[in-house]
């Protein structure tokens, strides 16, 4: 409970970017421009893995589903983001707040859980890849999906229902753009020490796991490699860039947001840097799927003859 002179938080005061108010105009066309291309490139991603035959594979089931989490995250966030710029600030419902908090963590880190399978699929197909049928049956990509859906919900609703637990009382600004997780529960009125512990618990599972899992799976895959033949070598590297591009985009913002905050500890740097997260990863799959994998492009050209 609140103490007598203090009020229990109704709503939540997002601060934005009130530093960058006079450039607010390009501000919102720039990122608005940002959205509608993640929402169009991953949306088509979406559509030609589920309606063109030869892309019913698991690399590109698993990829179909990286989409989704991609759509569903940025949308969490960017309406509000947009709606924020154009009005200096954003109001939203305590929770609200905890709910956008929910539903980010949930699209965010279940991408750890997709890219370490989608590595994982990589390196059957190359170290195994006579077997790679029999072991990679579609049976099993919908088990691993929906395991990591189901892994990311349970560990992310036990921390928000701590989180719900707790007193907020008097401050209810948070210097940010929208309720991340470290901002939001620093709001708190109540000792917060057991949650910390909780999280960081949580995360060695959430993050490192599938991290660590990506990186053996890809040292199996370079070795492999290593001992093929040269025209062979060029194939198998080819099959995997696309993916290990992905691990690159995701892992790096995600490195940059997380951990260069800690070094300068400023709530202006974490939440430019948020925006890296928020963009890049969902910006770059398309450009990486639809630019330079040939099997994406021919997909896109028959659905196009199909429609005209």
């Amino acid at each position: 409970m609140c103490e007598e002179n203090q009020t229990q938080v109704t709503h939540i005061r997002l601060l934005g970017f009130q530093s960058l108010h006079k450039y607010r105009s390009p501000l919102f066309i720039v990122f608005l421009l940002i959205y509608l291309f993640i929402l169009i490139g991953n949306l088509l991603i979406i559509l030609l893995v589920t309606i063109i035959d030869h892309l019913q594979t698991p690399m590109y089931f698993f990829l179909k589903h990286l989409s989704i989490a991609d759509v569903l995250g940025t949308t969490t966030v960017v309406p509000m983001m947009l709606n924020i710029i154009f009005a200096a600030e954003g109001i939203m419902s305590f929770w609200g707040c905890i709910l956008q908090m929910y539903l980010f963590s949930i699209f965010g880190l279940v991408q750890c859980f997709l890219i370490a399978v989608m590595s994982y699929d990589r390196y059957l197909a190359i170290c195994h890849p006579l077997r790679y049928s029999s072991l990679m049956s579609p049976e099993l990509c919908l088990r691993l999906v929906i395991g990591s859906w189901l892994i990311i919900v349970v560990i992310t609703s036990s921390e928000i229902f701590v989180i719900i637990q707790f007193n907020f009382c008097g401050l209810n600004s948070i210097d940010n753009f929208f309720c991340d997780f470290a901002p939001t529960v620093n709001l708190a009125t109540s000792d917060i020490s057991m949650l910390l512990l909780q999280d960081f618990v949580n995360s060695i599972f959430t993050f490192f796991f599938p991290f660590s899992l990506t990186i053996v799976t890809y040292i199996c895959i370079f070795f492999t490699i290593l001992k093929i033949s040269s025209a062979q070598r060029k194939k198998a590297f080819s099959t995997c860039s696309s993916h290990l591009a992905t691990v690159f985009a995701y892992y790096g913002t995600l490195i940059i947001v997380y951990i260069v905050p800690s070094v300068g500890n400023t709530s202006n740097i974490n939440k430019y840097i948020s925006l890296l997260y928020l963009t890049v990863t969902p910006l770059m799959n398309p450009i990486i799927y639809s630019l330079r994998n040939h099997e994406i492009k021919r997909a896109a050209e028959k659905m196009i003859v199909l429609v005209f």
